[in-house]
């Protein structure tokens, strides 16, 4: 609002010293006429500029020998140094303004990352990285983002709306840098800076840090994916690998690429395969499948579950499957119902629904 305020006086001080200039380009040119001058417009108006900025050089036109143009010279002289002065004040707070917004902004972006916990640090918004924000966007995730390209913030900013992606601009192999996006509470980091040698430096750099970061990190030569998994990385991702294996799905199975591409665009319902871990806490530890509520409360359908201990997966579990601490289930279906189901599992909420009658998940 203030800022506003800034440019409207801003353009006010123009607009009178642009009426100053008028006023006395005309009126040198009234006088002149009258005393019998042809005083061109050119000149006049070089006249009205240099009384105005006060510069101190030779008058254009004899004003002493004309009568009432002293009177006149005196009063450009004066309306034009209060346009001046007021235009220059306003552009000294307009720069200071400026200034102010911007570190007012970093430190209120700062704050908010400071009070953040579990998130995920993306490294690098190029091809790769503005990919994985869109995705944590349209899955309402908590992340920050790690750029030191100016334009590139600006672009997310366009896209995604102004200070809607928390971000921290630097350079993401400055440990510094890693601080001030929280990285000691993270649970998790991307990098895709655009060489294997920044990716493999971040990953070293975040795993020191962290212990307990899970790190995935883009590989652009096949090489390079051992010594980023011996660096700490959980898992490495090729985009030259995953280009070859999407060409060669769209020509032995085109049906399902096309589903997955449709349920990943689809912007009237957010489909996604997820996963909802069951915490030690959950009330329905022990109980079988049919007595979660899955599709009493959401529209989710259970496509397997994996078990970390013996590391296993059951495709497709029936109504029997017997839910365990830790179990992690895959479903498919709606962000807002795979966040309505983590919350119940998380919290407990509706324990109570465990005793409804048995329901086919």
């Amino acid at each position: 609002m203030l800022f506003r305020e800034i440019y409207r006086r801003l353009s006010r001080a123009l607009l009178l010293l642009g009426a100053v200039l008028l006023v006395g380009t005309f009126g040198y040119h009234w006088i002149g006429s009258g005393a019998g001058h042809d005083w061109n417009y050119w000149d006049c108006l070089y006249m009205t500029v240099i009384t105005v900025a006060s510069v101190g050089y030779t008058e254009v036109f004899p004003v002493r020998n004309i009568p009432g143009a002293e009177g006149f010279t005196m009063a450009v002289i004066l309306l034009g140094a209060g346009a001046m002065v007021y235009a220059s004040s306003v552009l000294i707070a307009l720069f200071v303004e400026e200034d102010l917004r911007h570190v007012l902004r970093r430190a209120r972006m700062r704050k908010a990352i400071r009070k953040m916990k579990d998130h995920i640090i993306v490294c690098g918004t190029g091809s790769t990285g503005i990919t994985v924000v869109r995705e944590l966007v349209a899955t309402k995730r908590t992340f920050v983002v790690i750029e030191r390209d100016a334009e590139r913030l600006g672009r997310l900013d366009t896209e995604f709306g102004k200070d809607k992606v928390r971000h921290v601009q630097g350079d993401a192999t400055d440990d510094d840098v890693l601080h001030q996006a929280g990285i000691a509470h993270a649970m998790g980091l991307v990098t895709a800076l655009p060489t294997d040698k920044d990716n493999l430096f971040v990953t070293v750099s975040a795993r020191q840090i962290n212990p307990k970061l899970r790190i995935v990190a883009r590989a652009i030569e096949v090489a390079t994916a051992p010594k980023l998994l011996k660096a700490g990385a959980h898992r490495v991702v090729s985009p030259n690998a995953i280009g070859g294996m999407r060409m060669v799905s769209e020509l032995i199975r085109p049906t399902v690429v096309e589903f997955l591409d449709k349920m990943l665009r689809d912007r009237e319902r957010n489909l996604r395969i997820e996963e909802v871990p069951v915490p030690p806490s959950s009330p329905l530890v022990g109980q079988p499948l049919r007595h979660a509520p899955i599709r009493r409360i959401t529209q989710l359908l259970v496509i397997a579950a994996w078990e970390p201990e013996p590391d296993r997966y059951t495709y497709n579990p029936g109504p029997d499957y017997v839910l365990t601490a830790g179990v992690v289930l895959i479903v498919l279906g709606e962000v807002d119902d795979v966040i309505k189901l983590r919350a119940f599992f998380e919290t407990g909420e509706r324990a109570s629904v465990v005793a409804v009658p048995p329901q086919r998940p």
